[in-house]
C-alpha cells in the first residue's frame, strides 16, 4: 500500500511588527555602526553621481532634475532648456568622447537609461576589463520617454518623438514618430494639433 501524499506547505503570512516593536526596530537602527557606515556609502555615492556633476554638466534653463538621477563624465552632457528626468534617470556619456545631447523640453520618465559607450564583448575576459565602443546619442527637442526606456550609444530620436516603455532604442527614430519595443520600431505618428477655433 502505497503513503499518502504529503500535505502542501501551508501558505506563508507577513508579519506584521506592532508599535513597540518598530521603535525597538529604529533604536537598534541608530545604534548599529553597519547602518551609518551604509549611511555614509550612499552619501558618497549621492555626491559622486549627482551631487558634483550637476556642476560640470551644460544645462539650459529651468531643467527638472530628479534628486536621485545619475550621471556619469557630465562634461559630454548637455540638457537643453527645461528638460524634465524623473525619478533614477541615468546618463552615462563615454569616458573618451561619446557625448550624449538633449534638445528643450524633453521629458524623462522615471528610470530611463541612455548611454553614449558600451563594454566589447569579443576581446577576451573579464568584459569589465575591454575597451568601450562610444557613440554620440541626440534626443531632439520636445521628446517623450516613457518609464525604463533605454538610449543605446548611436541612437538619435528625432524632435517630437515619443518612446513608449520599456523601449530599446538604438539607430534612428524619425521626428514626431511613436515608437515601441525591443529593438523600438516605429508604430505611428504623432499628430500636431492645428490652430484653434476661433470660434472656440
Amino acid at each position: 500500500m502505497s503513503a499518502p501524499a504529503p500535505s502542501p506547505p501551508a501558505p506563508g503570512r507577513k508579519t506584521r511588527l506592532g508599535k513597540p516593536a518598530r521603535l525597538l526596530r529604529l533604536i537598534g537602527a541608530f545604534l548599529d555602526p553597519r547602518a551609518w557606515a551604509h549611511g555614509a556609502k550612499l552619501l558618497n555615492y549621492y555626491n559622486y553621481s549627482h551631487v558634483a556633476p550637476l556642476r560640470r554638466l551644460e544645462r539650459g534653463p529651468g531643467c527638472a532634475i530628479s534628486p536621485n538621477a545619475a550621471f556619469s563624465n557630465p562634461e559630454r552632457i548637455r540638457l537643453g532648456a527645461r528638460v524634465s528626468l524623473g525619478a533614477r534617470c541615468t546618463l552615462w556619456a563615454g569616458h573618451a568622447h561619446g557625448r550624449i545631447e538633449i534638445g528643450d523640453d524633453v521629458l524623462f520618465g522615471p528610470d530611463v537609461l541612455v548611454t553614449a559607450a558600451n563594454y566589447r564583448f569579443d576581446d577576451g575576459h573579464p568584459v569589465t576589463a575591454q575597451a568601450m565602443d562610444e557613440a554620440d546619442v541626440t534626443i531632439g527637442a520636445d521628446a517623450w520617454l516613457g518609464a525604463k526606456v533605454t538610449v543605446l550609444p548611436g541612437a538619435r530620436i528625432g524632435a517630437g518623438a515619443i518612446i513608449g516603455a520599456g523601449a530599446v532604442v538604438r539607430g534612428e527614430i524619425p521626428a514626431m514618430a511613436i515608437a515601441v519595443g525591443l529593438p523600438a520600431r516605429v508604430v505611428g505618428r504623432r499628430e500636431t494639433p492645428g490652430p484653434a477655433d476661433p470660434g472656440e
